[in-house]
C-alpha cells in the first residue's frame, strides 16, 4: 500500500504536469473546466499505454519509481520541451529521469494525446498562414523574435486606387494609433468646384442642382456664407459599384412603377380600340395619343439610362477650421441627417453614401474653400494592397498584414475618370505629399511599359524623393511575363525603385488557390522578367504574389483573393517596414542604399527559378535586419551609380552584338545620402575587389574608389556560348568586409540566338517536349532577313490532359516599349488537340519566343510545336496616298518562300486635325508645389470640332501620345464636353483606351498639360490635336496590277502566288469623291491598313495587336489617304453664267432690288414697322418681304402680346403662295411607289449635275463633241432648275408660315386655358373666341400635315403646342422628346418633364430631372 504523503506529492506532480501541458503546449487546444488525475489515468489504461508500448517497445515500471530512457520523436517535442532535463532528439546520450509511476502515466498520457491531437490537426486545421504569406519572407520568424518591431514608428504611403477607411483591419495599429493618418485624392477625379459663394436666408439656400437646401440650426458658421458645388456620384463611384447600383436602382425605383404604368396604358389603348371600330378624325388623334403613350413607355424602357445620384455640396468655415457636408440623401435637400466632415487628417472622420452603396468617403478642402475633394476608393485594389502591407485585426491576429503596427498614408493615384489609370498629375502630387508627410516607405503597385527606361519627369520626381528625402520606394515589377525584358516602369526600369517579382509557394497553392496538388515553389507565369532594356537586372527581389486580404465595404465582401506583382510589392514593403521598425527602435541609422543592399544581399534564391524572374531572390526580413545591425559602416550607407554609356548594364541581344568580343567602359561613382557632411565625402576611400564568376567576362581585379566617378573596362566574349540567355555580374566588394556582400553590381546579359537554316525553309521544329506545371521553354531566334510574320503550331501528344499554355513573343527595338513588338496568347490545348497562331516579326533581329505551361495547370504534358517564318515585304512601311496624285504605286516582294498574296486596303476611320482656339497658362494651387517652393504650371488648350453624325471617336494628342513615365511633361489630360458643357469623356497618354460614342453636334475639347517651367508650356501653345472618327463601314481602295488598268478602271488585281525573291508592282486608284465621309475636308485624312497575304494567318499577323497591347495598338502597314478639296459644283444649273439675254436687268433695276433686299435684311433687326410699310407700298407682291415681317413679329421679346399680328402676317404669307401650282409640283409626294423618294432625289441630283458631268466626260475623252451643250439645251436645264428651286422655296415658306401661325394660335389658347384656372379647363365654358381659335388651329394643323411631316425640325414646336392645347400629352411628349434630341436645351428637357408629370409618369419625370444638373452643369468641370 502506497504511503499517503507520497501519493499526495505524486498527485501534485501530475497536476503540475497537466497544467504545464495546457499552458505551454501548442498541440493541446483543450479547455476543460476540470480534469482529474483519475480521468487521465483511466484514459491512459484504456487506450494510451497500449498504443505507447506498441510504439516504443519495452518499459520497466518497478514499484513506484520508473527509470526509463527518453528519446521521443518530433511530435512529442512541443509537449516535452518544458520538462527540465528531457533531452532533445538530437542530444546523446539520453538522460535517466526518476519519476513516480503516476507521474509517468500522466506524462505519457499527455504526450500521446498531444501526438493524436497533432495528427488530427494536420487533417482539420485550416492553413491560415498561406492566406497572407509571411513565413516565406522571414516576417513570421522576425515577429516571433521581436514582436514589438511590427512596423511601429513607420509611415507607409500606399499609392493606389485609394484605401477604404472602413474596411476590416484599417482602423488602428497594434499600439492604438490611427491606422490611416490621411487619405488624399491626387488625381482630381473627386474634385468639386465650390467657388460659388451664397448666404443662407431663413436657414435655406438654393443649391446648384436647383434644390432648396435646408441648413441645420446647430451648424456653426459665423459668416453665414457657404461655398456650394455639385457632383455626379457616378463620376467617382468605382466601376463595379456603379454597375451594381445602376442595376439595384432600376430594380427598386424604376421597374415596379414602370410595369404598372405600362400595363395601364396598354389597357386604355385596348379599351379605346374596342370602343371605336370606325374612328372619326378626332378619334384617330386620340387613338394615336394612346398608341404614342405605349410606344413612349416602351421606348423609355429600352433607352433607360440612370444618371445616378447628384450630390449638392456645401463648404464653410466654422471659425476654427473648414468643414464640408454632402447631401447624401440625394434629393431631399435636408442636411440634418448628413455627415459633417473636416479634412481627414484633422480627426480621421469619414462618411458613407448609403447602406446600399456602402461607399465610404472622406474630404479635403483646398484654396480657401473654393475646391472640395471627395475621396473614395476607385477600386478594391488599393485597400487589398494596404491590408497586405499593414492590416491589423486585434481580435483575429492571423489575418494581420505583414506590418500591423505601421501607419498608412493613403494616396489615390488611380483616376476614376480613366478607369483608375494612373496619371502624371496624380503621381507627382503623391510624391509631394509623401515628402511633406516624411514617409519612410512608398508602395506603388502600378506601372506601364516604357519606351526608354530611367527617365522622364515622373521618374525625376520619384528619384528626388528617394535620393534627397530617404523615402524607400517599392514597386511591382509588372504582370507581363514570361518573356524577358517585360518589366514595367517604374518598378523594373528606375534606379531608385525596388522592383518586386511575384512568387508562389506550396502553402499559397493550398490555402489561396485550393489546388488538388502541392506543386514546388515557383514564380508566377505572368510575373514580369528582367533585364531592363538598358541592361539593369530589372527585378530586385521577389515576394509572395497572392493574398486573401481585406477589400472595400462597397464590394459587399470582407476579403478577396488577388494575385499579381501588385500583391508581392506590399508584402515586401510590409517586410521592409518591420526592418525599419526595428532599426528605429534601436536608433540605427539607415539609408535607402543600405536597406536595398541588405535586402538584395540577404535574399534567398529559389532553385529552378531564373534570376530575371526572382531577381536576387525572396526577401528575408530577419536576415536583412541582422545584416543592417551588423553592417553599419559609413560605406554601407552610400549608394553607387553604375553606368555603361547611357545604360545601367551590359545587354547584348541582337546577332550583330554577339558576333565578336566587345569592350565596355563602365563608370562607377559613389552616391551620398542627402546632407552628408563634406569631411565624410573627403574621407571616403574604398579598396574594392572586383569579381565575376563567368569565364566569358574579363574585368579588373581591384578598384580604388573615392568621391569621384572611376571607369573600368569589361570585356565580354560571347564566342563559344551555347544558344540561349546567359547572365553574370561583376561585383565590387570592400576588402575589409567581404562577408557583407557586394557594394555594387554590374549586370551582364548575353543572348545567343538560334539561326534558321535556309534548307529548312525557315522552320524550327520541336518534338515531344515535356512540360511540368509552370515550366518555361525559351527560344531566342535570329529572325531571317525579310521575314514579316511567324506562325506557330502547338500540338498536344498527351491523351488525358487539357493543358493551359502561354505563347509569348517579344522583339526589342531601341527607344520602343516591348509592347510595340509583342505577341501574347493564353491557350487551352485539349487532349491531342492543337492551336495555330500568327504574329508579326522584324527581320534580322533576335526574337524571344516563349512557350510556358501555366503555373497552376496540373499534371505533366508533352507537346510538339513548330515555328515557321514568312515574308511579304512592301516598299513602304507606311503608305501615304495623296488624293491629288490620282494613282500611287507600291511594290511587294516575297522574301523567303512561295507566298499567296492578295493586296487589300481598308480605310477604317477619318482623322480630323484641330488647332487650339485659346491657350491659357497659369500657376496651379497649393497641391502643386514641389520642395523648395518650385511651382507647377498648367496650360489649358481649347479645341472645337463638329461631329457630322452619330459615331465613335478617338481623340489624341500625337506629340505626347504613348508617353507617361518617360514624358518630359508632367502630365496630359483631355476632357470632351458637349455644347451644354456636359462631360462626355476623358483620356490621357494612351488614346486607344478612351474611344467613345458621340451623337451629332458640336463639341469642345479642353487639354491640360503641366510642367514646372511655364516657358516649356508656352513653346507648345499651338499644339495640334486630332480626332479619329470611326467609319460605320470600311472603305476599300481599288488596286490594280498595272498603271493602265488603274487609269481606265479596268480589271482589278487578283490574288497570285509570288515566288521567293520576286516582286510585283501594284497601283492604287483614288477614292471616288462621293465616298469621302461627310464632314471630312482638306487637312483631314483617311486611316486604315494594307494587308498583303491571302491566307487568314497572314492577314491576322498583318493586323496583329497583342491582347495586352491596347495602349500601343497599331497596324503593321498603315495607310494614310490625304484628302483634297471636293469638286466645285455650280448651283442652280450655272445660273450665273447662263442668264437669258431677254431677262437681263439694267443697273437701276439691280440697284433697286439690292436696296430692297438690304432693307428687308435689316428689317428683322429693328424694332419698327416703318421699313415694312415703306416696302409694302413699293413691292406689294414680293413674298420675301412678308416672310421677313412674319419673322420679325415672331422673334420679338413681347411676342406673346402680338400673337394676333403674327397670325395675320402668316395668313398674308400664305395668301401670296399659289397653293395649286405648288401641289401639282409636289405630286410626287403621293407617288404610291415605295421608292418614290429615292427616284425624286436621283432625278434632282442628276439634273443639278448634268452639265458639269458632261464636261468632265468630254475632258476624259469619253464623249466626242466639239463644243459644250447647245444653248437651247442649256436654257431648258436652267429653266427647270430655276422652277425647281422656286417651288422648293415656296414649300419651305408655306410650311414655315403654317407652323408660326399654328404656334401663335396654340399660345393664344394656352393663355386662355391658363387664365381659366388650369390646363384641364372644362370645354363647356369656352367662349366663341376660343372656339374660333380652336377651329383655326385644327384647320392649320391638318393643312400642315398635307405639306410636310410632323417630325420635321421646323414643325416640331407647332406639333408640340398643338398636342398641349388638345391635352394629348403623349403626343406632346413625343414631339418634345424629338425637340430635345434636335436641340438639347435645358428648356426643352424641362418641357418633357412637365408632360411626364401631366401623364402621371412620376418615375420618368424623377429620373429625367436627375439628368438636368448632369446635362447642363453651370461650368466646365475642373481638371
Amino acid at each position: 500500500m502506497e504511503d499517503a504523503s507520497f501519493l499526495a506529492q505524486d498527485n501534485q506532480r501530475c497536476t503540475h504536469l497537466i497544467e504545464l501541458a495546457f499552458t505551454h503546449s501548442p498541440c493541446l487546444r483543450l479547455r476543460a473546466s476540470a480534469v482529474t488525475l483519475h480521468t487521465w489515468q483511466c484514459l491512459l489504461v484504456r487506450s494510451v499505454l497500449p498504443f505507447h508500448w506498441r510504439r516504443y517497445g519495452r518499459m520497466r515500471l518497478p514499484g513506484n519509481e520508473a527509470s526509463v530512457p527518453f528519446f521521443l520523436g518530433a511530435p512529442y517535442g512541443p509537449f516535452l520541451g518544458f520538462v527540465r532535463g528531457v533531452a532533445s532528439p538530437c542530444s546523446a546520450p539520453p538522460p535517466r529521469l526518476s519519476l513516480s509511476r503516476a507521474c509517468l502515466v500522466t506524462l505519457l498520457s499527455l504526450t500521446s494525446l498531444c501526438f493524436l491531437n497533432m495528427a488530427a490537426a494536420g487533417e482539420d486545421q485550416f492553413p491560415f498562414q498561406g492566406l497572407l504569406p509571411k513565413k516565406e519572407t522571414g516576417a513570421a520568424s522576425f515577429l516571433s523574435r521581436y514582436p514589438e518591431y511590427d512596423g511601429r514608428g513607420v509611415l507607409l504611403a500606399v499609392l493606389d486606387t485609394g484605401v477604404d477607411p472602413g474596411a476590416p483591419g484599417m482602423q488602428i495599429t497594434t499600439d492604438g494609433k490611427p491606422k490611416i493618418i490621411d487619405i488624399i485624392d491626387t488625381t482630381g477625379s473627386g474634385d468639386v468646384n465650390t467657388s460659388t459663394v451664397v448666404e443662407s436666408k431663413d436657414g435655406e439656400i438654393i443649391g446648384l442642382s436647383g434644390r432648396t437646401l435646408k441648413i441645420p440650426t446647430d451648424w456653426i458658421n459665423p459668416t453665414g456664407k457657404y461655398h456650394i458645388g455639385l457632383k455626379n456620384g457616378y463620376d467617382f463611384y468605382p466601376k463595379a459599384l456603379k454597375e451594381r447600383i445602376q442595376k439595384e436602382r432600376k430594380e427598386k425605383l424604376w421597374d415596379p412603377v414602370h410595369r404598372l404604368v405600362l400595363a395601364e396604358a396598354c389597357r386604355k389603348q385596348d379599351e379605346f380600340e374596342a370602343a371605336h371600330s370606325s374612328p372619326s378624325q378626332e378619334s384617330k388623334l386620340m387613338k394615336e395619343e394612346l398608341q404614342t403613350q405605349v410606344e413612349l413607355l416602351n421606348s423609355f424602357e429600352k433607352k433607360y439610362n440612370d444618371p445616378g445620384p447628384v450630390y449638392d455640396c456645401l463648404v464653410w468655415h466654422d471659425g476654427e477650421t473648414w468643414r464640408a457636408c454632402i447631401d447624401s440623401n440625394e434629393s431631399s435637400g435636408d442636411f440634418s441627417a448628413c455627415t459633417v466632415l473636416r479634412n481627414y487628417k484633422e480627426a480621421q472622420e469619414y462618411g458613407s453614401f448609403g447602406t446600399s452603396e456602402m461607399l465610404n468617403y472622406s474630404v479635403n478642402i483646398y484654396d480657401d474653400g473654393n475646391l472640395l475633394s471627395i475621396v473614395t476608393s476607385g477600386g478594391a485594389h488599393g485597400t487589398h494592397v494596404a491590408s497586405i502591407a499593414a492590416g491589423h485585426f486585434p481580435d483575429d491576429p492571423e489575418r494581420n498584414g505583414v506590418a500591423p503596427g505601421a501607419q498608412i498614408l493613403a494616396i489615390k493615384i488611380g483616376d476614376t475618370r480613366l478607369s483608375t489609370m494612373e496619371t502624371g498629375t496624380g503621381l507627382i502630387r503623391a510624391m509631394i505629399e509623401a515628402i511633406k508627410y516624411k514617409c519612410d516607405l512608398v508602395n506603388y503597385s502600378y506601372g506601364e511599359a516604357t519606351h526608354w527606361p530611367n527617365s522622364g519627369r515622373i521618374c525625376e520626381v520619384i528619384n528626388e524623393a528617394v535620393w534627397k528625402h530617404n523615402v524607400i520606394y517599392v514597386s511591382s515589377a509588372g504582370n507581363n511575363g514570361p518573356c524577358l525584358s517585360t518589366v514595367g516602369c517604374p518598378g523594373g526600369t528606375t534606379s531608385s525603385v525596388i522592383g518586386v517579382g511575384a512568387y508562389v509557394s506550396p502553402e499559397m497553392m493550398v490555402a489561396e488557390y485550393s489546388l488538388r496538388e502541392k506543386l514546388p515553389a515557383n514564380q508566377y507565369t505572368w510575373s514580369s522578367r528582367g533585364p531592363s532594356t538598358d541592361g539593369a537586372l530589372g527585378v530586385s527581389i521577389s515576394a509572395p504574389g497572392g493574398a486573401i486580404a481585406s477589400v472595400p465595404n462597397w464590394t459587399l465582401r470582407g476579403t478577396q483573393l488577388m494575385n499579381g506583382t501588385s500583391m508581392s510589392s506590399p508584402n515586401a514593403c510590409g517586410g521592409i517596414a518591420l526592418v525599419l521598425s526595428g532599426l528605429k527602435a534601436n536608433d540605427v541609422r539607415y539609408t535607402v542604399h543600405s536597406v536595398r543592399r541588405a535586402l538584395e544581399n540577404t535574399a534567398v534564391k529559389v532553385e529552378n527559378i531564373h534570376v530575371f524572374a526572382q531577381g536576387h531572390g525572396i526577401i528575408q526580413v530577419d536576415k536583412a535586419y541582422d545584416y543592417l545591425i551588423q553592417n553599419s559602416s559609413f560605406a554601407n550607407t552610400i549608394g553607387f551609380t553604375v553606368t555603361v554609356g547611357n545604360n545601367r548594364g551590359i545587354y547584348l541581344r541582337d546577332p550583330v552584338h554577339v558576333a565578336a568580343p566587345s569592350d565596355h567602359g563602365v563608370g562607377i561613382e559613389p552616391f551620398f545620402p542627402e546632407n552628408t557632411e563634406n569631411p565624410d565625402r573627403i574621407s571616403l576611400q574604398l579598396h574594392l575587389a572586383l569579381t565575376s564568376n563567368a569565364s566569358w567576362v574579363q574585368c579588373p581585379t581591384h578598384l580604388e574608389l573615392m568621391n569621384q566617378c572611376r571607369h573600368i573596362n569589361i570585356r565580354v566574349d560571347p564566342r563559344g556560348l551555347r544558344e540561349g540567355v546567359h547572365y553574370t555580374e561583376v561585383c565590387g566588394y570592400e576588402i575589409s568586409m567581404p562577408t557583407a556582400g557586394p557594394l555594387f553590381r554590374v549586370p551582364v546579359t548575353v543572348v545567343i540566338p538560334t539561326r534558321t537554316e535556309e534548307i529548312s525553309h525557315s522552320d524550327l521544329k520541336f518534338t515531344d517536349v515535356h512540360f511540368k506545371p509552370g515550366q518555361i521553354q525559351r527560344h531566342f531566334i535570329e529572325v531571317p532577313s525579310g521575314a514579316t510574320w511567324a506562325e506557330v503550331t502547338v500540338c498536344s501528344s498527351s491523351s488525358d490532359v487539357t493543358a493551359k499554355f502561354v505563347l509569348h513573343a517579344v522583339q526589342l527595338v531601341k527607344q520602343k516599349a516591348y509592347r510595340s513588338h509583342e505577341f501574347y496568347k493564353f491557350s487551352s490545348i485539349p487532349e491531342k488537340g492543337s492551336v495555330t497562331e500568327a504574329f508579326p516579326v522584324l527581320g534580322g533581329k533576335t526574337i524571344e519566343f516563349c512557350i510556358a505551361r501555366w503555373w497552376a495547370s496540373l499534371s505533366d504534358v508533352s507537346i510538339d510545336y513548330t515555328i515557321s517564318f514568312h515574308g511579304i515585304v512592301c516598299t513602304a512601311s507606311q503608305l501615304n496616298i495623296h488624293a491629288s496624285e490620282g494613282i500611287v504605286r507600291f511594290d511587294v516582294q516575297s522574301t523567303l518562300r512561295y507566298e499567296d498574296i492578295a493586296p487589300c486596303i481598308n480605310l477604317k476611320s477619318w482623322v480630323q486635325t484641330l488647332r487650339p482656339l485659346s491657350a491659357k497658362i497659369k500657376p496651379l494651387g497649393s497641391r502643386d508645389v514641389l520642395p523648395n517652393n518650385r511651382q507647377l504650371y498648367e496650360m489649358i488648350l481649347t479645341y472645337n470640332f463638329h461631329q457630322p453624325k452619330s459615331g465613335e471617336v478617338t481623340p489624341s494628342c500625337p506629340l505626347l501620345c504613348e508617353l507617361l513615365y518617360e514624358s518630359e511633361f508632367d502630365s496630359q489630360l483631355w476632357i470632351i464636353f458637349d455644347q451644354n458643357k456636359k462631360q462626355m469623356g476623358s483620356g490621357d497618354a494612351y488614346p486607344h483606351q478612351y474611344s467613345m460614342k458621340l451623337e451629332k453636334g458640336d463639341y469642345t475639347i479642353r487639354l491640360q498639360i503641366r510642367h514646372e517651367q511655364n516657358s516649356e508650356l508656352d513653346r507648345i501653345k499651338d499644339l495640334p490635336f486630332i480626332v479619329s472618327h470611326r467609319l460605320s463601314s470600311a472603305l476599300s481602295l481599288d488596286i490594280y496590277e498595272n498603271h493602265s488598268y488603274a487609269l481606265l478602271g479596268k480589271k482589278k488585281a487578283n490574288s497570285m502566288s509570288l515566288p521567293p525573291k520576286h516582286s510585283q508592282p501594284f497601283f492604287v486608284a483614288s477614292l471616288p469623291d462621293d465616298k469621302v465621309p461627310k464632314g471630312a475636308s482638306p487637312g483631314c485624312y483617311l486611316a486604315g491598313s494594307l494587308t498583303l497575304s491571302k491566307t487568314e494567318l497572314g492577314k491576322k499577323a498583318g493586323q496583329s495587336a497583342a491582347k495586352r497591347q491596347g495602349k500601343f495598338k497599331k497596324d503593321i502597314i498603315s495607310v494614310h489617304y490625304h484628302l483634297i478639296p471636293s469638286p466645285i459644283k455650280n448651283k442652280n444649273g450655272s445660273k450665273e453664267k447662263e442668264k437669258e439675254s431677254e431677262k437681263e436687268k439694267d443697273a437701276k433695276e439691280e440697284f433697286a432690288e439690292a436696296l430692297r433686299d438690304l432693307k428687308i435684311q435689316w428689317m428683322t433687326k429693328l424694332d419698327t414697322s416703318d421699313i415694312y410699310n415703306e416696302l409694302k407700298e413699293a413691292f406689294p407682291s414680293h413674298l420675301p418681304l412678308y416672310v421677313a415681317r412674319l419673322h420679325q413679329l415672331d422673334s420679338e421679346k413681347e411676342r406673346m402680346k402680338r400673337l394676333p399680328e403674327i397670325i395675320e402676317a402668316a395668313n398674308t404669307v400664305i395668301s401670296h403662295i399659289d397653293l395649286t401650282a405648288l401641289a401639282i409640283y409636289l405630286a410626287m409626294k403621293t407617288d404610291p411607289r415605295p421608292d418614290a423618294a429615292t427616284i425624286k432625289k436621283y432625278l434632282t441630283t442628276a439634273v443639278n449635275n448634268l452639265m458639269i458631268d458632261f464636261d468632265v466626260k468630254m475632258q476624259a475623252g469619253k464623249v466626242v463633241q466639239s463644243k459644250p451643250y447647245p444653248p437651247p439645251f442649256r436654257r431648258e436645264i436652267t429653266k427647270y432648275s430655276l422652277f425647281y428651286n422656286e417651288m422648293e422655296k415656296q414649300k419651305s415658306t408655306l410650311v414655315d408660315a403654317l407652323c408660326r401661325k399654328g404656334s401663335a394660335l396654340s399660345d393664344q389658347l394656352l393663355q386662355l386655358q391658363a387664365q381659366e384656372g388650369a390646363v384641364s379647363s372644362d370645354t363647356e365654358t369656352k367662349d366663341d373666341s376660343q372656339e374660333s381659335s380652336l377651329d383655326a388651329l385644327t384647320e392649320t394643323f391638318w393643312e400642315t400635315t398635307k405639306w410636310t411631316d410632323l417630325f420635321d425640325t421646323k414643325v416640331l414646336p407647332f406639333a408640340y403646342k398643338h398636342a398641349l392645347v388638345n391635352k394629348m400629352y403623349g403626343r406632346g411628349l413625343k414631339f418634345a422628346t424629338k425637340l430635345a434630341e434636335e436641340k438639347p436645351t435645358k428648356e426643352n428637357l424641362k418641357n418633357c418633364i412637365q408632360l411626364m408629370k401631366f401623364l402621371g409618369w412620376t418615375h420618368c419625370a424623377s429620373f429625367t430631372e436627375n439628368w438636368l444638373p448632369v446635362m447642363y452643369p453651370p461650368d466646365y468641370c475642373v481638371f
